[in-house]
């Protein structure tokens, strides 16, 4: 049996990121714990820097919890300045998109809180593409997942390919 505790101190971080804007350090802490409904990880950031792009999902909603530092939330195109204690809400709207960036000299650390559902689509505003997930939000590497990121111009019609 999972042991239903972990603490702060004892999280194993692991980094990822792409290009000069996107860097963070992420600690999963729902499988640590045996979670089976809501997903949760603590997220470093550098100063400059942000986890994901700008985004929107159709089905999660999340929760953020700044545990240290400062920093800005783009929400539904508008900036927040957040600090240590500040809870933010997420929910499940394609109107309300949302990213946290570290605009602070110093790090920035946050519980990242979400449903976990077992698919979702998700709107990237600053890039004009959507992403549509189904599977194991557990086990992300799993062969029996989909996922696939487009934009909406390259959408095909439904009957399209199919025969008479």
């Amino acid at each position: 049996m999972t042991r239903p505790i972990i603490n702060l101190n004892a999280l194993k971080y692991s980094e990822f990121g792409k290009g000069d804007r996107f860097k963070a350090q992420r600690a999963p802490i729902s499988k640590e714990v045996g979670a089976k409904n809501l997903g949760y990880s603590v997220v470093k950031l550098e100063p400059g820097k942000r986890a994901w792009p700008y985004h929107a999902h159709y089905v999660i909603e999340e929760m953020f919890f700044i545990l240290k530092g400062r920093g800005t939330l783009r929400h539904a195109d508008e900036e927040y300045s957040i600090s240590e204690g500040d809870f933010i809400c997420s929910p499940a709207d394609p109107h309300q998109p949302h990213q946290i960036i570290n605009t602070s000299d110093e790090e920035l650390t946050y519980l990242a809180l979400s449903t976990q559902e077992k698919a979702d689509v998700v709107l990237y505003p600053d890039s004009g593409k959507y992403g549509v997930w189904h599977g194991d939000w557990r086990n992300p590497q799993a062969a029996e997942n989909f996922r696939v990121f487009a934009r909406k111009e390259t959408a095909v019609d439904y009957w399209d390919g199919e025969s008479d």
